[in-house]
């Protein structure tokens, strides 16, 4: 089986993607900003790793960065950053970043492995709720989590017959940004979910290799947040 490639593979989600594929006997390629974390990660998981550096807030990077990836059957774009943006006092700078690493970002890595990905390749976007649950401050957070709905309908099509879906993750509790917060933003959380629970990055986890690997699953935006109402 062709590698699977996971931009953002460093910390969080991404990492615990790479996890499960590598103890599965995937060929895993991770990527990172900085090269040498990218490394040292992939030298931390079991079996065949390698790590790669480069920053998707600088398109221009990304298709050099990419030039040995020979071919890929599944490619995963987790990178994420998040900001406090609010139209008051608009921060042109942190929005240009913020907005070119998802909606510039994301497609230029499309963009340079697409003659490299496979027949039979998926390519899975990772969005999130704030697109429909904006919050003060999140003006460019949920303006590039909807933009990656318009990513997926029209790379699904130019890229068929390779699967493309996006995944957006409610308040994932256990991850790395969430889980030292105060009790009390969690329990409320939590109150609001139909299931009673926060979600796991185990379950984004689980989430995501069914739209990788469902051969059925294609132009699919799923949300996993527990039902959170």
């Amino acid at each position: 089986m062709e590698p699977i490639l996971i931009v953002g593979g460093t910390a969080g989600i991404g990492l615990e993607l790479a996890r499960h594929y590598a103890r599965a006997g995937r060929e895993v390629i991770l990527t990172g900003r900085d090269a040498g974390r990218a490394k040292e990660v992939a030298g931390q998981l079991a079996g065949d790793a390698r790590g790669l550096g480069f920053d998707l807030s600088r398109p221009e990077e990304i298709a050099p960065a990419l030039a040995d990836v020979k071919s890929v059957g599944s490619l995963v774009l987790a990178a994420i950053e998040r900001d406090q943006n609010d139209i008051t006092e608009f921060d042109l700078e942190a929005a240009e970043h913020l907005v070119t690493l998802k909606l510039v970002g994301y497609p230029a890595v499309i963009s340079a492995l697409r003659t490299r990905l496979t027949a039979d390749a998926s390519v899975l976007l990772f969005g999130g709720q704030a697109r429909v649950r904006p919050y003060p401050g999140s003006t460019t957070v949920s303006t590039i989590n909807a933009g990656v709905l318009g990513l997926v309908r029209t790379l699904a099509v130019e890229l068929a017959p390779v699967r493309v879906n996006s995944i957006h993750p409610g308040i994932v509790g256990d991850s790395p940004f969430w889980r030292d917060k105060p009790a009390q933003v969690l329990d409320n959380v939590r109150a609001g979910t139909l299931t009673g629970k926060l979600v796991t990055m185990a379950d984004i986890v689980a989430a995501s290799v069914f739209l990788l690997d469902n051969p059925a699953v294609n132009d699919v935006n799923l949300v996993a947040d527990g039902g959170w109402r």
